[in-house]
């Protein structure tokens, strides 16, 4: 999501987005497959119903909080994730962890201000292949994203800081380097951001490294007002998406901001995310209070939202 502070408003949603607010049934993409693929065989540790994820304060130092999520929720998270700067190297320890408590670890590799071009260049070689053989080394599945929400304007590696074909060739020199390293146990999942909130920027197959780079896709959304709905959050990134990759789609990061509809959006969140094939949700579970596009995204701080998410999740777990 953006880092505080930003200012600039979401974007209006478009037409487009009106006719998909529904989500009721399983949605069809003009010009393009009609849904994903599944997620890949034994990637995501099994169990019934859709796989959640979820990112807690204090991670990648503790995975406690895992617990403390299930506790809340009565959902067991099967993904972690983590956000790693740039040059950090890998959390082995977390990643054990999270793997003792059901989760597979998902990092979120962050190029903080540092250029495109000197990665794809190979200037950072060494960093890139001591973590592909500490990622093999731990021998596990691991889910791996390079420069999340690029097709946004807030961060260093971003639309309008650099250029989409900078990012394709910096994303196929981090994967083919980890490929050389022997990192098989990589999948590799590349993250935008809704198109909404990221407002004017390149079409998104701009940004797309291929699918022989690509194991699936993450979209990251938040509902931030009480209009808000699974269609005008998702409905258009989806659409476009489907116009290039039939690649395994999940929900990278999102979160329902307090608002009275709040419980309501956490139930109807769930079910469009079935009805659009979504492999995996990832709960983005913290608290902040800094305006629209930080609020406090916790479960555990509203009883309505977190026993709605619950119940959401136990008619997940039903078949069809």
């Amino acid at each position: 999501m953006r880092p505080a502070p930003l200012a600039r408003a979401v974007a209006v949603a478009a037409a487009l987005i009106v006719a998909l607010a529904g989500c009721s049934a399983p949605l069809s993409w003009p010009g393009g497959p009609r849904g994903p693929a599944s997620l890949p065989a034994g990637l995501v540790p099994p169990g019934p119903g859709l796989p959640v994820g979820v990112y807690e304060p204090g991670f990648p130092q503790t995975a406690m909080p895992l617990r403390s999520f299930r506790a809340a929720t009565g959902v067991r998270p099967r993904l972690a994730v983590y956000y790693s700067g740039w040059n950090e190297r890998f959390q082995a320890s977390f990643a054990a962890a999270a793997r003792a408590s059901g989760a597979v670890p998902v990092i979120q590799v962050q190029p903080d201000d540092v250029s495109l071009a000197s990665i794809a260049g190979g200037r950072w070689d060494p960093y890139l292949t001591a973590y592909a053989r500490a990622v093999r080394a731990y021998g596990q599945p691991v889910i791996v994203s390079f420069g999340h929400e690029m097709n946004g304007d807030w961060y260093s590696w971003g639309n309008g800081h650099e250029s989409p074909a900078a990012f394709v060739a910096a994303w196929r020199h981090v994967v083919a380097t980890f490929r050389a390293a022997g990192a098989g146990n990589v999948t590799w999942l590349w993250t935008v951001s809704s198109v909404i909130e990221a407002g004017k920027s390149a079409w998104l197959g701009q940004w797309w490294p291929g699918d022989q780079w690509v194991g699936m896709v993450g979209l990251d959304g938040y509902y931030y007002r009480a209009g808000d709905t699974f269609g005008s959050v998702f409905g258009q990134t989806l659409a476009e998406v489907r116009q290039f990759t039939n690649a395994p789609a999940v929900i990278a990061e999102v979160g329902v901001g307090p608002n009275a509809s709040r419980a309501r959006q956490v139930t109807a969140l769930v079910a469009g995310a079935r009805a659009a094939g979504i492999g995996a949700l990832v709960w983005f579970d913290i608290a902040q209070h800094d305006g629209v596009y930080h609020q406090d995204w916790r479960l555990a701080d509203d009883p309505a939202a977190r026993d709605a998410f619950r119940a959401a999740m136990s008619v997940s777990l039903e078949p069809g």
